[in-house]
């Protein structure tokens, strides 16, 4: 069973920077295609990254390719997004997401996402 279970979120004011953290368990590390999402209240959820550690291949949506970063510790199966210059408009909730079908990693459409996070509050004021 595969599940994912974020952390880092927080309140912070604008300006400052937050980690998020994803820990994968019950699939190998390098198999999964991550992404982060996030959704802002009464708005749809957005994709935000990609991430295949099978491939080193990252990819961050141009909407935020200026503020948030990509990292990760694969010994402890954890991507990292980093959050730097908050806006109050980050002021979500973030998921994190997998799937296994090589072919579509890189995507960042939530159909193609079956396992996901509960998510981690950020809150930017």
């Amino acid at each position: 069973q595969v599940q994912l279970v974020e952390s880092g979120g927080g309140s912070v004011q604008a300006g400052g920077s937050l980690r998020l953290a994803c820990e994968v368990s019950g699939v190998t590390y390098s198999s999964a295609c991550l992404a982060w999402f996030r959704q802002a209240a009464g708005k749809e959820r957005e994709g935000v990254a990609t991430f295949y550690a099978g491939g080193n291949s990252a990819h961050i949506a141009d909407s935020v390719a200026d503020r948030f970063t990509l990292s990760q510790e694969s010994a402890k199966s954890t991507l990292y997004l980093q959050i730097h210059r908050l806006k109050p408009e980050d002021t979500g909730m973030y998921y994190c997401a997998a799937h296994t079908r090589m072919a579509e990693c890189g995507s960042l459409r939530e159909s193609d996402f079956e396992y996901w996070g509960q998510g981690t509050q950020v809150t930017v004021s």
